[in-house]
């Protein structure tokens, strides 16, 4: 099971951006958002103060608080590489972690084509959240054997003063079905995108509060566009040259081969 659970903060706790107090599109998803994947719940707070936090929602307020659309922007970026099957004996390659992989700063591998097609297929399935304090990196990858299926891998920094902790183990994956997942992104598309039509409906008519700047007929016209996103990142289909990706994964990591 995948799952994006996220809660929209109330308008009038949004914060606008900046000196001139400035709304739009992304800002107006200010809330509070989980992942969970496999039972796990990666965005979760072991502990949290939840005392200044207004969701009414007790189900959400442990969650990352943050803007929602940024992690709906991470999942469409990823889902093309993350539909693209990885073959069978490079598996193992994109299940291990980079801190496997021999010292990359040998500037004759910097040169090598091959290093760089392994490095870039890499790269392409993996995502993180640095915009929060200690969140976790993911790595998402996608085997057609003995099921097909979408691994997610992910990998936190612990904070060093235990001030900042998350429910979930600092490391570990978890595997669904495919078909789970592309079902959990468009759920959570559909979900974050009716959300927002209705706040921005709301204001196309009641307008904002004075002293706060917004473009009401650009955040119309965005959230237009913002429906194309997911279309357009299930009809984009990758072209790996796998056999470039399995000469460098041998470089990189030749005791995975």
């Amino acid at each position: 099971m995948m799952r994006v659970r996220f809660e929209l903060a109330p308008l009038e706790k949004v914060v606008p951006w900046g000196e001139h107090r400035r709304l739009h599109w992304f800002g107006l998803t200010q809330g509070w958002y989980c992942l969970e994947v496999g039972g796990v719940e990666l965005l979760r707070y072991a502990e949290r103060n939840t005392n200044s936090i207004g969701a009414g929602s007790a189900a959400v307020t442990s969650c990352v608080d943050y803007y929602v659309v940024r992690l709906w922007e991470d999942l469409l970026a990823v889902l093309p590489s993350a539909l693209e099957p990885v073959p069978d004996d490079l598996a193992k390659f994109f299940t291990a972690g980079a801190e496997e992989w021999v010292d990359t700063g040998d500037p004759d591998l910097l040169d090598n084509p091959a290093v760089e097609a392994a490095s870039e297929a890499y790269s392409l399935r993996w995502t993180d959240t640095s915009y929060l304090r200690f969140g976790p990196a993911f790595r998402w990858w996608r085997t057609l054997g003995p099921e097909d299926t979408v691994t997610v891998a992910w990998q936190f920094t612990p904070d060093p003063d235990g001030e900042i902790t998350f429910s979930a183990p600092l490391s570990g994956l978890r595997t669904v079905s495919t078909e789970e997942f592309v079902s959990a992104v468009a759920d959570f598309d559909h979900r974050l995108l009716q959300a927002m039509q209705e706040r921005v409906d709301h204001l196309a008519v009641a307008g904002v509060v004075p002293g706060i700047e917004l473009d009401i007929p650009a955040l119309i016209r965005e959230q237009a566009q913002r429906r194309t996103w997911l279309p357009r990142a299930l009809a984009r289909q990758d072209d790996t040259d796998w056999a470039a990706v399995r000469a460098g994964a041998a470089i990189l990591a030749p005791h995975l081969a």
